[in-house]
């Protein structure tokens, strides 16, 4: 290995973000992803509107944003990808083993949010195309399930999202992931400017305006306390899976900032842009939905069925279903650019190669590992799990019932106990700089709250399942 490979040792500058403006616009570009324009919407539909998105940025605010903050401490401290910032803080090596959990959770990540990134690039074709010009919501359906049968249409755009994204994180942190996440994400605004005024002043958008602004906690106790219950979690899990923590998907970004400005004080900003980008997707859809009388809490549907319906009714519609698309593929490839970053980074510090050589080794990778979620709605679409479903689903499931909510549980332990960093070296981590500062009052919430609601997440997650695989479903 030559001396211009190497970019783990102490002779080689780690790299630095251009300005703080990149650093929030990435950090939150790997936050606003799918679930936050495709799963908060259909879920905010399923319980209630304005009630449930109340309840949501409760959540956010006590469990979502502490862990974020951490992320951020652990990377700022140590100037490492999650490869060596455990070794590096806690010299022990008893949390040596934790900076596999990282990158395998990015990894598995990356073998389905592929797929699903080829479809919205997909879908601003076929709209932009006009596929859906005069078909009904039977033909609509049909395009979808046609695109997931064609095992060679689902590789194709898979592999432009991985090309995409690993040509640009080959560029480098500033010239290529800083420069071109900042313009995703400016124009990611635009267009989503554009959709809500034009979804609010459609006839008979106010309904939908009202259901999705005026908080109506009846609706929640439809079904009882067990309907109260059902949407209490869904609140509590979505706030916390938007960011994506536990997986250090936001710790590599810490690393790349300096000392001048306290963590809370980012963390804040970025949770409000993630935000931001989620109510304003309802803004989008709600008014559309009551406009056009389509039921908002379709479910996963929602998106490439439904949606592309209303569009056919709305005049310009095609234009502005690409448009639409074209805010979900950003959307999409921000988290992807992001996550493909931190597997690069990993492998450059565990492995001291250089960028190059570990943007070819993990674009080679995760190609190979992404084909079985491609080919599982077709050739492969026979390997299902019980209870969960198919290969992407079960991927899905390992990381977001198992890796994010018990990896962030890790964090926690790690920052707020003394076999780990220490209560006191994360606070005066996150504390380093103007701004908002951490509030030491809140110890205890940290020690014992949040852990308990993890846990709670964790086991609601497996309920479901535990009464198939009983057969008391």
């Amino acid at each position: 290995m030559g001396e211009g490979d190497r970019a783990g040792g102490d002779a080689v500058k780690r790299e630095r973000f251009g300005s703080r403006l990149g650093f929030i616009l990435i950090s939150a570009g790997c936050a606003i992803g799918l679930g936050n324009v495709w799963r908060f919407p259909y879920i905010t539909g399923e319980y209630g509107g304005a009630a449930f998105v109340l309840m949501y940025l409760v959540f956010l605010v006590i469990l979502g944003l502490p862990v974020m903050v951490m992320e951020f401490a652990v990377g700022r401290a140590s100037q490492k990808s999650c490869a060596q910032a455990f070794d590096t803080l806690q010299p022990s090596r008893r949390w040596h083993w934790f900076s596999w959990w990282g990158y395998i959770g990015c990894m598995i990540l990356m073998m389905f949010y592929t797929t699903v990134g080829g479809w919205m690039l997909s879908y601003v074709v076929k709209m932009g195309t006009g596929t859906f010009n005069g078909l009904d919501s039977d033909a609509v359906a049909g395009v979808f399930s046609t695109m997931l049968a064609n095992p060679g249409e689902l590789i194709g755009w898979m592999l432009v999202v991985i090309v995409i994204g690993f040509l640009v994180c080959s560029l480098g942190l500033q010239k290529g992931v800083e420069r071109i996440t900042k313009v995703m994400m400016v124009c990611l605004l635009v267009v989503m400017a554009a959709l809500v005024v034009r979804s609010v002043t459609l006839p008979g958008a106010g309904e939908g305006l009202e259901f999705y602004l005026v908080p109506d906690f009846s609706k929640m106790f439809e079904n009882g306390w067990a309907g109260f219950g059902e949407a209490v979690y869904a609140a509590m899990g979505q706030a916390f899976f938007t960011l994506s923590l536990g997986i250090s998907a936001m710790e590599i970004f810490g690393s790349y900032i300096g000392k001048d400005r306290s963590l809370t004080g980012e963390a804040l900003r970025i949770c409000g842009l993630d935000t931001l980008v989620a109510l304003t997707a309802g803004l989008i859809i709600f008014p559309a939905c009551f406009a056009f009388s389509v039921n908002p809490g379709e479910g996963p549907s929602l998106v490439f069925i439904t949606l592309p319906s209303v569009f056919n009714q709305m005049p310009l519609g095609q234009l502005w279903g690409a448009l639409f698309f074209v805010f979900m593929s950003f959307a999409a490839l921000s988290t992807i650019i992001a996550v493909f970053e931190n597997l690069i980074s990993f492998s450059m510090d565990k492995w001291g190669i250089s960028r190059r050589t570990a943007v070819i080794r993990t674009a080679l990778l995760v190609t190979v590992l992404s084909l079985p979620c491609a080919l599982g709605f077709n050739v492969l679409s026979g390997a299902t799990v019980p209870a969960i479903g198919d290969i992407q689903s079960l991927e899905d499931f390992i990381v977001s019932n198992n890796l994010l909510p018990l990896g962030s549980l890790l964090y926690v332990l790690f920052c707020v106990t003394k076999k780990g960093w220490g209560w006191d070296n994360f606070l005066a981590e996150a504390d380093a700089g103007k701004g908002v500062k951490f509030p030491a009052w809140s110890r205890v919430w940290l020690k014992y709250g949040i852990p308990a609601l993890i846990v709670v997440i964790f086991i609601m997650g497996y309920v479901p399942k535990f009464t198939v695989w009983l057969g008391l479903g």
